[in-house]
């Protein structure tokens, strides 16, 4: 419940409801020791149930600050981050005409095409499946129509890290415009996070917006 994750705040959240420029008020919510997607969700809540303001969001770790500072950004609101000692500190300004110019529309709808992996191989049978998924990355860059988005999840996060025997495909793949994203979560489970070799470090958050707005989702496993 929102109520519930009001408790967070450093400071009353109606000081978050500012009538005047950034600056003169200001929120602060602390962020830090909570799991993948939660600093997302609950910053999300904040700006959805806030008019305009600006908004401190301290966290404690490089993940939680790009995903947060994405988040803020694909909604338009001014943002801004920096280090302060071992933490990060993000500015969210959310009104006072700051909003960002709208993203161009995309080229073509076939384009909004994602597939969402779940294993780092395809099929049942590990051996046949690494064949399959070898097969399948040399073959991808080669077709008529890429997907916009590549979701590893899971196992298939090691696709995308040091020692995979796709990673030259895969950097084909964005340098011709494909978005790779690997689950955070999944990363650290596996010990992979600082051996991540292509696309960015994504979370549930990301993923969910993905199925749920617009794209066509591929599932591969």
């Amino acid at each position: 419940m929102l109520a519930d994750r009001m408790r967070d705040l450093t400071y009353p959240a109606a000081l978050f409801r500012a009538s005047k420029p950034p600056g003169d008020q200001m929120a602060k919510i602390d962020l830090r020791k909570l799991p993948c997607p939660e600093p997302v969700l609950r910053v999300k809540d904040l700006l959805d149930a806030t008019a305009e303001g600006v908004l401190t969001v301290v966290v404690d770790n490089g993940a939680a600050r790009e995903n947060v500072s994405r988040f803020a950004r694909s909604q338009g609101f001014t943002v801004e981050a920096r280090a302060v000692g071992e933490d990060f500190e993000i500015t969210i300004a959310k009104g006072f005409d700051c909003r960002l110019p709208e993203p161009a529309q995309e080229a073509a709808t076939a384009q909004k095409r994602a597939f969402l992996f779940l294993s780092d191989t395809i099929g049942e049978n590990r051996e046949l499946g690494a064949i399959l998924t070898k097969a399948f990355f040399s073959a991808l860059p080669r077709a008529t129509v890429l997907p916009a988005r590549i979701i590893f999840l899971n196992s298939s996060v090691k696709l995308a890290s040091e020692g995979s025997e796709v990673l030259e495909d895969l950097a084909v793949l964005q340098k011709d415009g494909v978005e790779i994203l690997s689950c955070g979560t999944c990363l650290d489970f596996f010990g992979l996070k600082e051996k991540l070799k292509a696309g960015r470090i994504t979370n549930m958050y990301d993923t969910v917006e993905t199925l749920t707005s617009g794209f066509s989702v591929t599932t591969i496993s």
